[in-house]
């Protein structure tokens, strides 16, 4: 899948491959910029295995985001039915967890982040299946609930994980549509 805009460029995705990302995946999430990551104390070897147990898990995927061609996004996609949210709330079908990190970087693209989010929720409802988008934030990143309501996600409650207390939110195809600009007209 690709997303063209004028101001930010070329946006796609491919599939992670551990054994060669994981240089690159270990520098991003272990940068001061990825602290909710919670990866700071990784090691390489680390880094590599948690992303070949995902390459494996036949609930979670993740994925290398490219601007016009070179590296700069992670998205992590998830059955919360088996992972990130058991127990946690009632999910309905359809749903599909969703994480996603930009790399850090010295070169600002004014809306770079807010394009990165829209191709991703764009990416993730290609699935007709896909119904609603949940995320599990750490309750303190307010940068990232700020741009989950920008395109659409609506805060349900915190929830108690393991590793943090979360914002649990949800967003639904027509909210994304809504919040994106890209409505449907009514046919009526």
């Amino acid at each position: 899948m690709s997303t063209t805009t004028e101001t930010v460029g070329e946006l796609t995705f491919r599939p992670v491959d551990p054994r060669t990302d994981a240089e690159l995946l270990h520098r991003w999430v272990t940068d001061p910029k990825a602290a909710f990551w919670l990866m700071q104390d990784a090691k390489l070897e680390d880094v590599e295995r948690e992303y070949m147990s995902i390459a494996a898990a036949e609930h979670h995927d993740a994925f290398l985001g490219l601007h016009d061609g070179e590296p700069a996004f992670l998205m992590e996609r998830y059955d919360p039915r088996f992972v990130e949210l058991v127990g946690l709330y009632e999910p309905e079908p359809g749903d599909v967890g969703m994480h996603f990190l930009t790399a850090p970087s010295d070169l600002r693209i004014p809306g770079f982040t807010r394009a990165v989010i829209t191709a991703v929720m764009e990416f993730l409802f290609t699935d007709a299946a896909v119904r609603r988008v949940v995320v599990e934030p750490d309750v303190r990143n307010t940068a990232v609930h700020a741009l989950n309501e920008a395109v659409g996600f609506v805060p349900a409650r915190e929830i108690a994980k393991p590793e943090k207390n979360a914002l649990l939110s949800f967003c639904t195809r027509a909210q994304f549509e809504a919040a994106a600009g890209k409505e449907k007209e009514d046919p009526a």
